[in-house]
């Protein structure tokens, strides 16, 4: 198999097969992420694509999903894409679903037709690093896109039946920002249909734009009760059917809920943890992480 660089999935694709459609990050300008600086974007030449095709079919001939690799293979051209989907039903011909990442900038150029289209060839699951829906935290994000531009984009998609995860991010508006950040996200994210929102909390490494921010002073970390309470206000004012999926490391307390039914049991449990660990404790465990991965 063909792999560049850090090859990265979410949790939820764990059981996904997985193969490299492209290699580092179009964008690349997240302030808050380091994942694909050293990486030039790269898009796996259609021969590399079917070796790859030919040598996991030769050991899961009976795949049902795949997970294309890459910060954002949704990138690819409508075209391109279609190319790469028809491949891979002739090699996997039970293949049912094909999902990747994806930004909010590479659905903007597909007609909805298209994305139908892509659709009905088992395109199906995107993982949409979203972070916020509050423009200010877009914009101190670098996402390149606003807040307005999520709800258009995401419409499509729903329009077309394609299914997508967001993920947003406590702590990344910055000391005294977590309230509004949460309920304008929220505001925006319950105007779509993710069917996973999945949280994470900033943590600041050495080799991101936000620490350099932090060191000169430009920026201020909020402190880890208040992302607690970020998180629970951003629970509060979601109106959606969704799961949350809020036990990844980044995460202090681990914990996931499917919203509205379990609202007052997760926000609950998060109340626990205010109650009862002192900001101290929960810093020494953000301090203690190495890395997410």
């Amino acid at each position: 198999m063909h792999f560049t660089g850090r090859t990265w999935r979410p949790p939820y694709e764990a059981s996904s097969f997985i193969i490299q459609a492209t290699a580092g990050c179009t964008h690349n300008k997240c302030s808050f992420c380091s994942l694909y600086k050293k990486e030039c974007f790269r898009m796996s030449p259609m021969e590399e694509w079917r070796e790859d095709l030919a040598e996991l079919a030769s050991y899961q001939p009976y795949a049902r999903r795949i997970f294309w690799t890459g910060a954002n293979p949704f990138v690819m051209s409508y075209e391109k894409l279609k190319e790469r989907a028809l491949a891979v039903y002739d090699y996997l011909p039970e293949c049912q679903t094909m999902a990747m990442f994806a930004s909010i900038r590479d659905i903007k150029p597909k007609k909805v037709w298209q994305l139908r289209r892509l659709r009905g060839l088992g395109i199906n699951g995107l993982s949409i690093g979203t972070e916020t829906g509050d423009n200010y935290t877009l914009r101190l994000a670098n996402k390149g896109y606003t807040a307005k531009d999520i709800i258009d984009q995401c419409r499509k998609l729903d329009e077309a039946g394609i299914e997508y995860y967001f993920v947003y991010m406590t702590g990344l508006a910055g000391k005294g920002n977590g309230y509004r950040n949460a309920v304008n996200s929220a505001k925006v994210f319950s105007k779509v249909n993710p069917r996973f929102i999945s949280i994470d909390s900033l943590t600041l490494f050495q080799d991101i734009e936000l620490y350099a921010l932090a060191k000169q002073g430009k920026f201020i970390p909020a402190a880890e009760r208040e992302r607690i309470e970020e998180l629970q206000t951003f629970i509060r004012h979601l109106q959606l059917k969704v799961h949350l999926f809020a036990n990844s490391v980044s995460n202090f307390y681990p914990t996931t809920a499917y919203l509205p039914k379990e609202k007052e049991f997760i926000l609950s449990e998060l109340q626990n943890i205010l109650d009862t660990v002192s900001e101290e404790e929960m810093q020494k465990y953000r301090h203690s992480l190495k890395s997410l991965g």
